[in-house]
């Protein structure tokens, strides 16, 4: 039997980071998969529609190119080359995993992993035992009963990222991260786009500002959008798919090529061995205290398969906080309220802390500033004045509750209200920080004069 100090138990971004921490710290460490390095986030999820969503983007350009002072003629684009190029993404993104590996002196054991008592773990059949185990095998596309996925006319993430045939009609159920991003992409490579939200606003957990703008962006753009609607049942017998879409206004049938189904997804934890350990779990989440161990000793989990955000930089952020205490590091726990939410669609959405409905409602007098890119010169030079950034302050101290931006790239922006909020800077301070001219990053700076009735360019 091999004997490692740590064994990882799933090589997705939470799996191999740890993994990787693991070695640095001098744990001899293995990581156990089942199908290829990087996991879903790299292979399935995160990159792969990156890339999708990229060609798309490009795509854009080309066809509103007359707006830049440019002329190209029949613009086209190529499905499967589009595809194709998706899948290269990912498998250089998997190749790269490989090589930090190797590089790290980190065992790959190759096989599906379940965890046995005594802090072992038999892989497809061969036992291999560690003072510490960790699992980090995340989540997949959730079913529920009125959609079941068949992989071809109800489909998820996976099956929506390698289709042979782009559809001309799509229905995309739930509109969450993926669901808004494969609707922009479809949308833009020329399908017929319709999303069924149940909820009264798209990408719910967004403030609600940001909701109703990306709705209008997306309309504008052709997307269907129906909200405080549901997908009852799906009718697959025919040529295609039909809906029976339930709405306050009664019955709706609605007739696509094809259904994505993007309501959420169910974490990773069937048949891996926790009721053999003993490892206590709510629903499909595995208990976890601040430190990410069980409530039996030896044996952690970190990522999607326990409750905190199922976002691949929360699952990198346990897991390296889970080896450095195990190491016996001084560590605090992670602070869940400032966590970034980013989606990829265009324009883009990206927020970190409060909504302004949740900072009422939590009791704070507040101050809210928002800037439009409308009014910000980058933008209008770049072509891209949807959107706007909208920053939340608590009146009394000048804490940074909220900050909510949707528009160009920014989710390459909000990294600065992270920061900002992890340093406890007040609104005088991100007001009296100089950000650069002209770029998109100064309506930060603008949102928060707005908030403070200093604002110079409304």
């Amino acid at each position: 039997m091999s004997k490692y100090d740590i064994i990882v138990l799933g090589s997705g971004p939470g799996g191999y980071v740890t993994a990787i921490r693991a070695s640095q710290l001098g744990f001899k460490t293995a990581i156990v998969e089942k199908e290829s390095l990087g996991g879903v986030c790299l292979n399935w999820g995160c990159i792969p529609t990156k890339a999708l969503l990229k060609s798309a983007q490009v795509f854009e350009y080309l066809k509103h190119a007359e707006d830049y002072g440019l002329k190209v003629k029949n613009a086209e684009h190529d499905f499967d080359a589009v595809v194709k190029r998706s899948r290269g993404v990912a498998d250089g993104m998997s190749k790269g995993v490989q090589f930090l590996m190797k590089k790290n002196k980190i065992d790959v054991i190759e096989g599906f992993g379940k965890l046995k008592p005594g802090k072992k773990v038999d892989v497809d059949g061969k036992e291999y035992s560690a003072d510490h185990i960790i699992v980090a095998t995340g989540a997949r596309s959730r079913e529920i009963p009125s959609l079941p996925q068949d992989g071809k006319n109800v489909i998820g993430y996976r099956e929506a990222m390698t289709l042979d045939k782009q559809p001309k009609k799509m229905i995309v159920v739930g509109s969450g991260a993926i669901g808004v991003e494969f609707a922009y992409f479809y949308n833009s490579m020329g399908t017929e786009v319709t999303i069924v939200e149940y909820m009264p606003n798209i990408v719910p957990v967004e403030d609600e500002d940001v909701s109703k703008q990306l709705e209008r962006s997306f309309k504008k753009s052709g997307i269907n959008i129906m909200t405080s609607a549901e997908v009852t049942s799906v009718d697959t017998k025919g040529k295609g798919v039909k809906a029976t879409v339930k709405t306050k206004k009664g019955e709706e049938i609605l007739e696509a090529d094809l259904v994505l189904s993007a309501v959420g997804i169910k974490s990773n934890i069937e048949n891996i061995g926790l009721e053999d350990v003993g490892i206590a779990v709510d629903r499909d989440k595995i208990l976890v205290n601040d430190y990410y161990q069980t409530n039996i000793p030896g044996y952690y989990a970190i990522g999607d398969v326990t409750p905190g955000q199922a976002l691949a930089h929360v699952a990198s952020a346990e897991g390296i906080l889970c080896v450095e205490k195990i190491a016996g590091q001084h560590v605090e726990a992670l602070d869940y309220g400032n966590i970034p939410g980013c989606t990829y669609c265009h324009p883009e959405v990206a927020s970190v802390g409060l909504t302004e409905k949740k900072a009422k409602e939590e009791g704070y007098d507040i101050k809210v500033g928002k800037f439009p890119f409308s009014a910000s010169g980058k933008a209008s030079a770049s072509g891209a004045k949807d959107g706007f950034v909208k920053v939340i302050y608590d009146a009394k101290y000048g804490e940074w509750l909220g900050c909510h931006m949707i528009g160009a790239g920014v989710t390459d922006m909000i990294a600065e209200a992270v920061l900002g909020r992890k340093l406890e800077t007040t609104g005088h301070e991100v007001l009296k920080a100089v950000h650069p001219h002209p770029t998109m990053s100064e309506a930060v700076m603008e949102a928060t004069a707005d908030a403070y009735d200093e604002v110079i360019h409304l």
